[in-house]
């Protein structure tokens, strides 16, 4: 409660304090036909990534622990057809999903071809578990073009792999390559033919970043009506996007709401060129859309800082949520209104005041600095959070030396102005 009289920003609705445009109006549902699901591409995208380190297997096995936990459904384990070692993983991954009982299940890439799908089989059979293929080929004109692919191989080429996977009864996700690149008359026979041949799933694919919320619309509607006119209203439709414009979680949002109801993602979002759609800000993002009432999202910075030192990619601190800036601030002004939401007693105020995302909903705090864009509220909190006194001729000998600066101070350097200070009294 707040301890001055006034009532608690927490007692007030939301609404009261907060207007937000992002519900005025919406376009579409999110998730119309049913709840969306998440599929993890970390272990596969997202270490194809030429600036990330494989993965040991303990790190991987880390990281399907965590997804598990964060109510992730599907997980790709990798590229079977890659080779040993891509196997061997494979099969101690699925192993380990077997023997600990996780509620997530186990997906594996694989190209349109016989060998690549078999060894999806072997890993499925000795493992014990089932393991979904997504069985993947280039649909657009340009990659037919440099492979010198005519239609009638693309058709041979999924057609084999998939009745292959569906006579050793797996589940098989159809996979289209730079999807969103490709032309209707080859999208329209292509799909078709992978249900008619047992695809349970179809998977829309932005290989290279090219899509915009209005291209997503446009073909999630052309699938849905195609697949609802051929009476295949069952099949479920996969969004798979990459970052190269920028807008790999926003569009990723925008598929939701158009009707798909699998979206795909890497943590941190590494993968190929500039990444894959990030799945953790996917997750964040829903969660603070109201979409994820019951799911617990806890482990999500956890599952970012494992990803970072296994994969050996610095996490930039401007990067949501797991940035090391994510809800710091050295500026008086911001400084002061949380300063002054905090001394009403009101953590939920102080989370929100200057935080599109409560940093308390994700097991962090607000944090404020000393810099040379800093008043005196900063120093005096700064002092008081660590259990200094803040004299009035102290907080003056710290602020003078961060005004003579560039930069936000580090606690070593307050810290020795404060020895300073101390010798001098």
């Amino acid at each position: 409660m707040a301890s001055n009289g006034e009532n608690s920003a927490s007692e007030f609705k939301t609404s009261d304090l907060i207007y937000d445009w992002n519900s005025v109006e919406k376009v579409a549902a999110l998730s119309p036909r049913k709840q969306v699901k998440f599929f993890c591409e970390t272990l596969r995208d997202g270490i194809q990534s030429p600036s990330v380190v494989d993965p040991d297997i303990g790190d991987k096995i880390r990281l399907v622990e965590l997804a598990d936990s964060l109510g992730i459904h599907h997980i790709d384990i990798g590229l079977p057809g890659a080779g040993k070692r891509a196997v061997e993983d494979c099969t101690e991954l699925a192993t380990f999903i077997r023997d600990d009982k996780l509620a997530i299940k186990a997906a594996c890439a694989a190209r349109t071809h016989r060998n690549d799908v078999q060894a999806i089989i072997d890993i499925s059979q000795k493992a014990g578990i089932e393991i979904e293929v997504m069985a993947f080929i280039g649909s657009s004109p340009i990659r037919q073009y440099a492979e010198s692919w005519d239609f009638n191989r693309l058709l041979r080429m999924s057609t084999e792999a998939i009745e292959l996977a569906v006579a050793n009864n797996l589940p098989v996700t159809f996979v289209t390559e730079d999807t969103t690149r490709s032309r209707p008359e080859v999208l329209d026979p292509l799909f078709r033919n992978a249900i008619d041949h047992g695809a349970h799933r179809l998977c829309i694919c932005d290989t290279v970043g090219h899509a915009t919320p209005d291209g997503i619309r446009n073909l999630l509607k052309f699938t849905r009506n195609l697949l609802n006119g051929a009476g295949h209203s069952q099949v479920g439709i996969d969004w798979h996007g990459h970052n190269d414009r920028g807008l790999g979680v926003v569009n990723t949002i925008f598929a939701i709401e158009y009707g798909a109801d699998r979206v795909h993602g890497t943590v941190l979002g590494i993968g190929e060129r500039v990444g894959n759609a990030s799945l953790d800000q996917v997750l964040l993002n829903l969660k603070l859309l109201g979409e994820l009432p019951d799911q617990d999202l806890s482990k999500l910075l956890l599952w970012c800082k494992v990803a970072s030192q296994a994969c050996h990619v610095d996490i930039t601190p401007q990067y949501p949520l797991a940035g090391a800036d994510a809800f710091r601030t050295a500026t008086g002004v911001h400084a002061a209104a949380i300063i002054k939401a905090e001394k009403k007693g009101d953590n939920w105020l102080a989370d929100r005041i200057y935080s599109g995302v409560p940093a308390g909903m994700f097991g962090k705090e607000q944090e404020i600095e000393i810099g040379h864009y800093s008043g005196e509220s900063n120093v005096v909190y700064w002092l008081q959070k660590r259990g200094f006194e803040p004299k009035n001729a102290l907080v003056s000998a710290i602020l003078r030396t961060a005004k003579r600066g560039n930069r936000v101070l580090t606690d070593e350097e307050i810290h020795q102005v404060i020895k300073e200070f101390n010798a001098a009294n």
